[in-house]
């Protein structure tokens, strides 16, 4: 598997509640989500990201609450991937339950510029600046997290087994 986009980059401790506002919880329908995704940090991230487009960041991504609102409405937008220096823990499980691809390497956090253009292979795990030529290293997925992924989400992934 393989993402490439532009980066829109974001400091630390990104938390939930500026990932999707609280008033926005109201619906569960992803477009909407989508819409108001990231808008109190970056008030034009949903008008600007593209499809396939990679968030990066600094660390503790997705902190605060436990939302699962917040992973949503990052992969309704079109983001291919998030890469950060470090994620919250309930939102690294939140996004891998919906098939969103975290990828965790500091230097590539921090590194990157907004607006490189970036390639990602979760099968080797690397990651390429192709604006500046510069290759980081970071953990690939597992099998089984990769099944997770390509099928969209958990519930999609186990939906033959059951």
């Amino acid at each position: 598997m393989k993402a490439q986009g532009f980066a829109h980059k974001y400091e630390d401790n990104v938390d939930t509640d500026v990932i999707i506002p609280a008033r926005h919880l109201i619906t569960a329908d992803p477009k909407e989500l989508a819409a108001h995704c990231m808008e109190d940090i970056d008030k034009d991230f949903a008008g600007k990201v593209l499809k396939d487009d990679i968030i990066v960041a600094g660390k503790n991504f997705g902190c605060g609450s436990s939302r699962e609102h917040a992973p949503i409405s990052i992969k309704a937008c079109g983001v291919s991937c998030v890469i950060a220096g470090s994620f919250a823990r309930i939102f690294y499980r939140n996004s891998l339950n919906i098939g969103l691809p975290i990828l965790e390497c500091d230097e590539a956090s921090r590194d990157i510029k907004d607006g490189d253009q970036i390639s990602v292979d979760f099968d080797s795990g690397l990651i390429c600046n192709r604006t500046t030529g510069k290759t980081y290293a970071s953990q690939p997925f597992p099998e089984f997290i990769q099944n997770i992924i390509k099928k969209g989400g958990l519930l999609q992934s186990i939906a033959g087994d059951i």
